[in-house]
């Protein structure tokens, strides 16, 4: 179960260094095989190798003549890029992963349970200002029973 949210740095080959506390659990459960891809907000979804493959499975079971699912195939399916854990616990963000995203030196590594989400700093502080700006509008579908 991934959650909570980082700040991290990539370095100057395009290298993301996982923080300790995920690495061990994407480690064991994943032997440290990553998938990044493409999300619509302009951030990458990472996932451990078996939810990807979950995930995979459910994108390309969608209609495929229907021109929105079909995007959404090429999006999701089309930019995944398998990576490998390295030794020192990073994982290379291909370049044009990170023009996609926007991702440039400081970064946010967003635990979502059985993935994350990477966000540029900049795309990361307009989601939270969105956040912020939704105030005491009524909650999404779904949220309604939701107890605080």
């Amino acid at each position: 179960m991934f959650q909570g949210a980082a700040a991290l740095n990539l370095d100057n080959k395009g290298r993301l260094a996982i923080p300790s506390r995920h690495r061990d659990a994407l480690t064991a459960a994943a032997n440290g095989m990553l998938v990044l891809t493409a999300h619509p907000h302009h951030c990458l979804l990472v996932f451990p190798v078996a939810g990807w493959e979950v995930f995979r499975t459910t994108v390309l079971s969608k209609p495929s003549l229907d021109p929105r699912s079909a995007a959404m195939k090429r999006l999701f399916v089309g930019h995944a890029r398998e990576e490998t854990l390295d030794a020192a616990g990073r994982v290379l963000v291909a370049p044009e992963l990170r023009d996609w995203a926007g991702l440039e030196k400081q970064v946010w590594l967003v635990g979502l349970g059985s993935h994350f989400e990477l966000w540029s700093d900049a795309r990361w502080k307009e989601q939270q200002a969105q956040m912020d700006a939704l105030g005491d509008q009524p909650l999404p579908p779904g949220f309604e029973d939701l107890v605080l």
